[in-house]
């Protein structure tokens, strides 16, 4: 019998845990911008999107995801039968070297491309080539990873395989090449934010995709991913916010005097002789960047991820003191998931979106008037009502809020402040007293507005007293989230070394 021998395994970057021990960081404080995956899951992405699959999970499902093979054909006006699903493209990658150049020759388009194709192509005992003209299988990445460029797509005689991964912000596609043969590669992974999930699949005639699926393992995607997948497509897909940012951040890295190629992606990459040397000096920041030779690879986050990564760059390359860095906290039950970034002080830099229009703006206010950066995202069962997301929004902020206070030394503690709003007037009164103690009264009240203040009160650590009056109750509530922030900007303001405590603890 012939032993196999071990090949050369796909190189995952170290973990998060990893490179925080090596840095003397917190596993929080990493930031990852070397996966090319979106920013933040996608609002489908919470547990009412599980609650069939789960109970259903002790069955299969004998009908190979149909709904969801229905919604990505009904999404790229296709045929049924000329959808196939995997675990993730890469599960394709792998199938197809095999399928069409195992023992043979493979190339790919261009050259310097995703690392996927070479490692399949040893898996399948196959041959790297530089002419697609003479290759058996060709990879077409497009747009191109890691350089982010839109290639152009060559005639070939082998079989040639589309991969795109990252079209959805390219806004173009290559499904017209189906009728002449080609297969083409999609993935729930990016644009849709499920990298976790691992769903993709694969466009072709229903000759190919009865050859595709013939060879695969029965059910590779779990019910579970397939429910996120069928939740996540069912929304339509825009990608305009990420592109804008890309640009963005584009613009700030060249005023560091960076060059990033033009990008059709979700990153950039830098041209650069010595990538390696800014990548470690970066991870001592938390900040995790990718190498390659002859150049950076940047993933795009959000706003104030990607200003860590820019305060870090300049840091290390103009000789800039880096600022303080936001406090990042998540909370996730049964019924929520909410992540928080929060800079106390800040600048006023302020976005909450939890689905819940009134109190995302509520809290919008409260941060600003209290000079906080805040990013607060989160998704939960809106159809059930308010109440869940309200109280966990208000509990995951006083969690982060007590954190990023830490032992409350140096700080004013107390903080007043008294606004109108129209007809409406609030007054509030904080103690960072340590102890959760609310005392409020607001008439009329929206609905949540008293208990989002006991909420938190209780996680913050804080003694809180609010009176609001007026006759809208939007006004009353408004009024009293604009004083809790002014209040809790004064408290917040440093006046020296001590803990404002006789006891020498808060």
């Amino acid at each position: 019998m012939t032993r196999p021998v071990a090949l050369d395994a796909y190189q995952w970057p170290p973990s998060n845990e990893v490179i925080a021990e090596r840095a003397g960081l917190d596993p929080r404080a990493i930031i990852r911008f070397d996966g090319n995956v979106a920013a933040t899951p996608p609002p489908s992405a919470r547990p009412a999107a599980l609650a069939r699959a789960l109970a259903d999970v002790n069955e299969y499902d004998r009908g190979r995801y149909v709904a969801l093979r229905e919604a990505i054909a009904k999404r790229h006006d296709v045929g049924l039968d000329q959808v196939a699903l995997g675990a993730g493209s890469d599960e394709f990658i792998v199938l197809l070297a095999r399928l069409f150049a195992e023992g043979g020759t493979v190339a790919t388009v261009p050259k310097f491309s995703y690392s996927m194709y070479p490692f399949a192509a040893s898996m399948a005992g196959a041959s790297i080539v530089d002419n697609p003209a003479e290759a058996d299988l060709v990879f077409v990445c497009r747009p191109n990873n890691p350089t982010g460029e839109l290639v152009d797509i060559p005639d070939v005689p082998g079989q040639l395989v589309i991969d795109e991964a990252y079209a959805d912000y390219a806004g173009v596609d290559a499904l017209d090449r189906v009728r002449d043969g080609a297969i083409v590669l999609r993935t729930f992974s990016k644009a849709y934010g499920l990298a976790g999930a691992r769903v993709g699949y694969a466009i072709a005639s229903p000759e190919l995709i009865e050859i595709i699926t013939s060879y695969q393992a029965p059910l590779s995607v779990s019910s579970l991913s397939a429910s996120l997948a069928l939740a996540a497509i069912a929304t339509p897909l825009d990608v305009s916010g990420q592109n804008a940012e890309r640009d963005r951040l584009a613009g700030e890295l060249t005023k560091l005097g960076l060059t990033p190629l033009t990008s059709f992606t979700n990153f950039l990459f830098i041209p650069m002789d010595d990538p390696e040397r800014l990548v470690n000096e970066l991870m001592a920041f938390g900040v995790v960047v990718r190498a390659y030779a002859g150049g950076l690879r940047i993933s795009v986050k959000d706003e104030l991820d990607d200003e860590v990564l820019l305060d870090a760059l300049r840091c290390v390359m103009k000789g800039v003191d880096l600022p303080s860095q936001p406090l990042r906290h998540r909370r996730a039950t049964a019924e929520t998931l909410l992540t928080v970034r929060l800079r106390v002080p800040g600048e006023g830099r302020v976005y909450v979106n939890t689905g819940l229009g009134f109190y995302d703006h509520m809290l919008q206010q409260l941060a600003f008037h209290g000079g906080m950066d805040l990013r607060l995202e989160g998704v939960g069962d809106l159809e059930t009502g308010e109440h869940h997301m309200v109280e966990d929004m208000m509990r995951t902020f006083g969690e982060a809020l007590d954190e990023a206070l830490g032992d409350r030394r140096g700080l004013t503690r107390y903080g007043e402040a008294r606004v109108p709003m129209d007809e409406a007037l609030a007054h509030a009164v904080v103690d960072l007293s340590g102890r959760a103690t609310a005392n409020i009264s607001i008439d009329p009240d929206p609905g949540m507005a008293a208990h989002a203040f006991q909420s938190l009160a209780q996680t913050a650590r804080i003694t809180l007293h609010v009176t609001a009056t007026g006759e809208n109750d939007h006004h009353v509530a408004e009024a009293s989230f604009k004083a809790v922030g002014r209040a809790l900007a004064q408290a917040l303001t440093r006046d020296g070394s001590l803990v404002r405590s006789t006891k020498g603890s808060l």
